[in-house]
């Protein structure tokens, strides 16, 4: 019997743990030949679903959860949860459900046909029209800056056999764009999609920063792209400012006694350049930003508690 990990990432979410739980039990048990074991890892919630989680080890030895000492973000903590998983594969679902449960089965269909990646496609959304297209729009930008094929519309929801999560292990980057790094390991992959639903309780975790920070990551973490565009740019703007100046002083020396350069130029000139590099400034220290995180090597959490794991070693 193979034993499948469903991994949760939970952060305040104390009016959806109970239900994300019922609906994975309801899935496994219209299934056979297969085991499961639920994986719940914790930021650190200031909420009760803490004590939720905990009620619901104690009834189900099949749930499993870790306790962070803090939010340690969306990033690093869903991350380390997917390395934890001892499973013949592991299908990260998030516990707001808009990641549906019943799209379980699909995978493991899939998985059984050989893939050793199963991903979910978002083809539609029932979120707000507009942040769809806007995630889109970047989802297209990525693709093409990135020096590797990735995957449109993929937010991570999906089966991952335990050979690519022993390959994630070896790799053990601290903070790591878990889309693109799935793409870059290669392997053949299978494809779901699906329309994503509205989050039915609660609010999003997500804010402008946390969005930012993902798309920025994605970016730096598989793309020279806008270092080389800031080097390109820096010579085609010497060159054109080389051009305007000669042309300045040709028309100077035709028409000395007429002809005034004044001071717009001048201002309009030196804050166009001084905004084009504090942009390129600004790419240049998210990629030494992104280098000083690799160089420090800090774990991705550091655990408060575990529960159910009967003294697991942890990677």
């Amino acid at each position: 019997m193979k034993t499948i990990t469903i991994l949760t990432p939970t952060y305040n979410e104390e009016d959806n743990v109970r239900e994300v739980y019922a609906q994975v039990r309801a899935v496994f048990a219209g299934l056979e030949g297969y085991d499961y074991e639920h994986l719940f890892i914790d930021n650190a919630s200031r909420d009760g679903t803490v004590e939720i989680l905990r009620e619901l080890a104690r009834e189900d030895k099949r749930v499993k959860v870790i306790v962070n000492t803090r939010n340690f973000g969306h990033i690093r903590s869903p991350y380390y949860g997917i390395l934890q998983a001892r499973g013949d594969a592991v299908i990260p679902l998030v516990a707001d459900l808009q990641d549906p449960p019943e799209m379980i089965v699909d995978f493991l269909r899939k998985w059984e046909e050989g893939y050793k990646i199963v991903v979910a496609v978002k083809t539609e959304s029932r979120e707000n029209r507009l942040m769809f297209a806007v995630r889109q729009a970047y989802y297209r930008l990525v693709q093409r800056l990135s020096e590797i094929e990735l995957v449109q519309n993929f937010t991570g929801f999906g089966l991952y056999d335990q050979a690519v999560v022993e390959k994630l292990r070896e790799i053990g980057d601290p903070y790591p764009y878990f889309r693109g790094l799935i793409c870059d390991l290669g392997y053949e992959r299978a494809e779901v999609p699906y329309t994503q639903p509205r989050r039915q309780r609660g609010i999003t975790k997500n804010n402008f920063y946390t969005l930012y920070d993902m798309a920025m990551l994605g970016i730096t973490n598989h793309s020279k792209v806008p270092l080389r565009l800031a080097t390109m740019t820096g010579f085609a703007m010497s060159l054109l400012s080389l051009v305007v100046a000669l042309g300045y002083l040709v028309y100077k020396l035709v028409f000395w006694s007429s002809f005034q350069v004044g001071m717009a130029p001048l201002v309009i000139g030196l804050f166009f350049f001084a905004s084009v590099q504090l942009t390129f400034i600004g790419i240049l220290g998210e990629y030494i930003g992104a280098i000083q995180t690799q160089v420090l090597r800090r774990p991705l959490v550091v655990e408060k508690e575990r529960i159910n794991f009967d003294e697991e070693t942890k990677d």
